[in-house]
């Protein structure tokens, strides 16, 4: 962390949890008994409780979405560049509120967490969950922060689908849905590249069935060609290219004709990537969370029509798309634009051009931040005092 913050920086922030007794009746058929839910939250709420923003991560993200944790972080929050003082998510305005999801690995219950029953962690025993179980879960939370109506509800890839069930689950608890790299649902070669990483964790033989905490060990294997083969889907072929291109790790560029190093230096960065996971990441969790995102289908409810879906929405609605973005292609969010104005919805969509492939959401590239700041701008000035 730099010995001096940014002026645009949250600072320092604190994660809370929040414990919920009422059951909590999932997708699955199961019910959780009670839970709990970690978070962080940045700025003041206003008196009226109007000026809420909620947060929905994607598959690997967590409650820390800006600012530090202590002076020791090296980075901080998954989106910084976006919240903060005078950003496009500007604290001064918006009391932001960003959550680990049910299932998680950062806090809020998942495998993780010892299931009082068994006095062991959940493991393989966890239920499986759905975005329509996060929301849930969610609303939940808004209900305890005193939030009865989100400004706005924000998420990019995963965390756009969640924000997109809000518009349809709970209507009136939100005044604008803002869909990023997102999807209204997966395509085959989606489910694909998941079932490709599931595999790779249930084949390693440190898995255990999911049981693998009471062996005291990790399926580290399995989990890092996961993370590697998900990482090589949020690039583009372009973004690939620049950064590595053919080059070999050693200037020399000396072939080893051998498997066991990386010559290439995307190999290594792969392997980088895929170590780094490991080490922060819960193998469990990534199958719940790879899921969620399969099971991902609000039209399903309504014939596979999207229109119909959408038909009660009330939001007002900001789509972002990216060029480059092949696993979530703009053509993906304007199937949503088109559902939304079939039903005569407000709704603003813009395709920004850059070469980072499915990342792209998460970087401050210019025009994304001067879109997403106009927009927030027009949220802020529907806010009650």
């Amino acid at each position: 962390m730099p010995e001096i913050l940014p002026p645009d920086s949250v600072g320092l922030v604190t994660p809370q949890t929040a414990h919920f007794t009422i059951p909590l009746a999932l997708d699955c058929g199961r019910v959780l008994p009670s839970y709990d839910l970690t978070y962080e939250t940045y700025g003041t709420l206003n008196a009226a409780c109007s000026n809420g923003v909620l947060i929905c991560h994607a598959l690997s993200g967590d409650h820390h979405a800006a600012g530090y944790h202590s002076t020791q972080d090296k980075k901080p929050g998954w989106w910084d560049s976006a919240i903060g003082p005078g950003k496009p998510i500007d604290t001064n305005k918006f009391f932001v509120v960003s959550l680990n999801n049910l299932g998680g690995c950062k806090g809020s219950t998942g495998p993780v967490t010892v299931n009082p029953e068994t006095g062991k962690p959940f493991g393989p025993d966890f239920p499986i969950i759905t975005v329509r179980d996060w929301v849930t879960s969610q609303a939940r939370l808004g209900d305890m922060l005193g939030i009865s109506q989100w400004a706005a509800v924000i998420g990019g890839s995963l965390g756009g689908m969640q924000a997109l069930q809000w518009s349809i689950q709970y209507p009136d608890r939100l005044r604008h849905c803002i869909v990023i790299a997102a999807a209204p649902k997966l395509s085959a070669q989606n489910i694909a590249f998941n079932e490709v990483a599931r595999q790779a964790i249930l084949s390693d033989p440190e898995f255990y069935a999911g049981n693998y905490y009471e062996y005291n060990t990790v399926p580290r294997r399995g989990l890092m060609l996961a993370r590697m083969v998900g990482h090589i889907t949020y690039l583009s072929d372009d973004s690939m290219r620049a950064k590595f291109g053919r080059e070999l790790r050693e200037a020399k560029g000396k072939l080893n004709y051998g498997f066991d190093e990386a010559e290439f230096q995307v190999e290594s960065y792969l392997r980088y990537q895929g170590r780094s996971f490991v080490d922060r990441f819960d193998a469990n969790t990534y199958l719940l969370m790879t899921k969620a995102l399969d099971y991902f289908d609000p039209a399903a409810d309504y014939g596979d029509n999207l229109t119909a879906a959408l038909k009660e929405v009330q939001a007002k609605f900001l789509l972002i798309s990216f060029t480059s973005d092949w696993r979530f292609s703009s053509a993906r969010s304007r199937e949503i634009v088109k559902a939304l104005l079939d039903n005569r919805k407000i709704v603003s969509f813009t395709e920004i051009e850059s070469p980072d492939g499915h990342d792209a959401f998460l970087m401050p590239i210019e025009p994304y931040m001067q879109v997403f700041e106009a927009y927030m701008k027009r949220v802020a000035s529907g806010v009650q005092p």
